[in-house]
């Protein structure tokens, strides 16, 4: 810095002493402000986060001043990185966060403005004040880019890499739940008359593979969107014509799942093979594509207000299985789990190997009543596995699930976070359970159910099997 170091050290209190002085003020000019403004507000309004941001900001600001730009800044640096990486993680557009740096430096500077200093010293302190807050934004906004295209080239990678899988089989697998669709409606309405809500096609593992797994893997596609308006078209007006008993109705249905069956096939005839991106041995997804999906499916729900949850899996006593029979067992014993799993969920659904022992589920459109019912049931289902971990022995094995919902936080690691803290409650408790994040009231976990012989997961939640 040009300035003398005696010029500097007494600009840096004079604005640590503002800042110490006005801190509240200037966090709740900064939010007064943001909460007004449309697109930031949706970051802000979730209390959580508002009361972190709040208690964030508060301490940025002291650590601000309190920093000499010309000692070792090293420390300070990785703070603002660590910010960046966060602001990239709840996709706040950088502009937002710029726009929020300018409206503190002019909050700050109105207040060096009043202190009735030379107008020297006061363009020492104003310059200095902007100088210590561009050089926070600058390793903020490398963080921030850095982050977002790693983001974007794994949102990439994970799309190819679907596109990758089994095409064939997918796309089989799809037309089939097509058409399992239409015939169980045209049964379903020409019979007795029933709800219409039960009968959409949007509502069926079809139309849900397309709004969530189809998304991903034809992101940018015209026919992708021919395929959307279709379905639209046949809930909005060609069901309930059917319900009213219009003579050319079923006909027109008739037509539009042929012209569904056609986009489809000319949809996947756009695949390639690529690398492959599941876990080897599970077969199950690759956590690197965690911050793709469960940031789409986190923006999906916040949009369109549908629920969205995640079950964490974690197989009891793994340790105890390597340990006594060696760890060719204990992977016998977790693609035994995987397998099951995969089976047990919707093709609209997402099953990842998240570390060692642990799975997680994102399950699209689920609320947390219905996980719950779906968790216990996976619980079962593990229990009445017999991995065969030798020629001669097969072992019993157990899990315990913690269960999150999507509550409007941006952040999908909050969710992640709030799945394992459940999961932690399950271990807790005894294993073996299924535990609920939020949910603390004796009695509220499910408990060991030995006697009950584990009803099939396909029952409640129809799905095509996953490969």
């Amino acid at each position: 810095m040009a300035a003398s170091d005696h010029t500097v050290s007494a600009a840096l209190e004079r604005l640590a002493a503002i800042v110490g002085e006005n801190v509240e003020q200037l966090v709740d000019a900064f939010y007064s402000t943001f909460l007004l403004h449309e697109e930031a507000s949706a970051y802000l309004s979730h209390s959580v986060v508002n009361q972190r941001l709040r208690y964030s900001l508060r301490q940025w600001l002291l650590d601000l001043v309190d920093e000499d730009l010309r000692s070792d800044t090293s420390g300070f640096e990785q703070r603002q990185i660590k910010i960046g990486e966060v602001h990239a993680r709840l996709k706040v557009p950088n502009d937002i966060v710029m726009e929020g740096m300018t409206l503190l430096k002019t909050e700050i500077a109105r207040r060096v403005s009043v202190l009735g200093l030379d107008a020297t010293t006061t363009a020492e302190t104003i310059i200095l004040l902007d100088e210590a807050i561009d050089f926070a934004m600058r390793f903020m906004t490398e963080a921030y880019v850095s982050d977002t295209r790693s983001r974007a080239q794994t949102d990439e990678a994970f799309r190819l890499f679907s596109l990758g899988q089994d095409i064939n089989l997918e796309r089989e697998t799809q037309r089939a739940a097509l058409m399992e669709w239409s015939q169980s409606v045209l049964f379903s309405l020409l019979g007795e008359k029933t709800e219409e809500a039960r009968n959409m096609l949007s509502a069926s593992p079809f139309g849900l593979w397309v709004r969530h797994r189809a998304a991903v893997l034809f992101q940018g596609s015209t026919v992708l969107g021919r395929i959307e308006d279709l379905i639209r078209q046949i809930d909005q007006r060609t069901i309930p014509a059917i319900s009213g008993r219009e003579p050319a109705a079923v006909s027109d249905l008739q037509r539009q799942v042929e012209e569904l069956k056609y986009l489809l096939n000319e949809l996947f005839q756009t695949a390639a093979n690529i690398e492959n991106g599941r876990d080897p041995l599970t077969r199950t997804l690759n956590r690197r594509f965690l911050p793709s999906i469960l940031g789409r499916e986190i923006s999906l729900a916040k949009s369109s207000g549908s629920p969205f949850t995640l079950l964490m899996v974690d197989v009891d006593h793994f340790k105890t299985v390597n340990d006594t029979y060696g760890h060719s067992a204990g992977d016998a014993v977790l693609g035994c789990v995987a397998e099951y799993l995969l089976g047990a969920v919707r093709s609209s659904d997402y099953v990842f190997r998240y570390g060692g022992e642990e799975f997680l589920i994102a399950l699209v459109e689920t609320d947390r009543t219905e996980a719950q019912i779906i968790a216990e049931r996976i619980r079962q289902g593990i229990a009445a596995q017999r991995p065969r971990v030798s020629e001669t022995r097969t072992v019993e094995i157990t899990a315990s699930v913690g269960v999150a919902s999507f509550e409007g936080h941006p952040d999908y690691q909050y969710m992640i976070n709030a799945a394992d803290k459940a999961l932690y409650r399950a271990k807790q408790e005894g294993r073996n359970r299924v535990c609920v994040c939020g949910d603390t009231r004796p009695g509220s976990t499910a408990a060991r159910q030995e006697a009950a012989p584990p009803e099939p997961v396909v029952n409640h939640y129809k799905r095509q099997q996953v490969p």
